[in-house]
C-alpha cells in the first residue's frame, strides 16, 4: 500500500509540474492522497465492551459489541475480495482489509458476517474468543 501511495504522489507531482499549479487540481489531488493514507493501516482494538476497527487516522471506523458476536474464526480471503472496505454479496459479508489475505471472520447475532484483515489471524481470533467467552470453531 505504501508503494501505491508513493506512486500516486509522484504521479500527482509530475502532473502539477507539467501543467502548472491549479488550486482546484491540487485540492482534488490532496483529497485523493488523504483518502489513500486513511487506508494504509487497520488497527484492531478490544476492550471490555467492544471490538473496534480503525483505518489509518480514524476517518473510517466501526465497533462491534462483544455481546453480539456469536463466533470468530481464522479465514483466508480470496484475491478477488480486494482491499479496503467491501460489501461482498456472495456470501453476503463486509470485508475490512488493507493487505494480504488472512482475516478473522466474525458472525453477529443478527446474522451479519464481517471479515477483518490481519497479519496475525490466530492471535486476533484467540483475543476475540477470550473477550467474548466463546469456544474456538471446530475445523
Amino acid at each position: 500500500m505504501e508503494f501505491i501511495l508513493l506512486a500516486l504522489i509522484l504521479l500527482f507531482a509530475f502532473i502539477l509540474s507539467s501543467t502548472g499549479f491549479e488550486p482546484i487540481a491540487f485540492a482534488t489531488m490532496l483529497l485523493v492522497v488523504m483518502i489513500v493514507i486513511s487506508f494504509i493501516t487497520l488497527n484492531v482494538t478490544i476492550d471490555d465492551k467492544s471490538l473496534g476497527i480503525k483505518f489509518g487516522y480514524g476517518i473510517f471506523r466501526k465497533k462491534f459489541p462483544l455481546n453480539e458476536i456469536t463466533s470468530a474464526k481464522t479465514v483466508k480471503n480470496s484475491w478477488y475480495y480486494g482491499w479496503g472496505i467491501r460489501l461482498w454479496l456472495w456470501p453476503k459479508m463486509w470485508i475490512f482489509n488493507v493487505s494480504g489475505y488472512d482475516a478473522v471472520e466474525i458472525k453477529m447475532k443478527d446474522g451479519k458476517i464481517y471479515r477483518i484483515g490481519t497479519d496475525e489471524p490466530n492471535e486476533l481470533e484467540r483475543a476475540i474468543l477470550e473477550a467474548t467467552n466463546l469456544k474456538a470453531a471446530e475445523a
